[in-house]
């Protein structure tokens, strides 16, 4: 897989019937590698050792209901009152992320309602404040490191 733009992780990786799993320890299994997995891991592995969010507050690919669909959400990192903090979308490396990006996340914030939004290819990633009131989002240099 290709280098991403996170400090260095060490990862579980085996291969099983012709293809390559990569050890998700928030689900606690193995999963199959693909670009977006590759990303999606990173992103895991950011938020517990560099931003230090506890691993009992993130989820990883749970299923929503948007308008009578059902839709899956990447990553999201809940607060210790248990509302929402983080909500993340990550997209396979060689993904622009384009506005088009932006908005599938913002439609899964009105549901979800997260205090921030973080979207990522693995190469360029994004960081908002959003203000659902008024249906923006403030960019920033990076989302708050955990605090109880």
């Amino acid at each position: 897989m290709q280098p991403l733009n996170f400090p260095s992780y060490n990862f579980r990786v085996k291969n099983s019937e012709n293809r390559t799993l990569i050890f998700d320890d928030v689900r606690k299994k193995f999963v199959v590698l693909t670009p977006e997995e590759w990303v999606r891991q990173h992103v895991v592995q950011y938020l517990l050792r560099e931003k230090k969010y506890p691993l009992s507050h993130i989820n990883v690919e749970k299923q929503i209901k948007m308008n009578g669909l059902v839709k899956r959400y990447d990553i999201v990192v809940f607060n210790p009152n248990g509302e929402l903090h983080v909500l993340v979308e990550c997209k396979a490396p060689d993904v622009s992320i384009s506005q088009q990006t932006f908005d599938q996340i913002a439609q899964y914030n009105i549901q979800l309602n997260a205090s921030y939004l973080m979207v990522t290819n693995g190469i360029s990633h994004f960081y908002c404040l959003t203000d659902t009131q008024a249906e923006k989002y403030e960019f920033m240099r990076e989302i708050p490191d955990f605090s109880r």
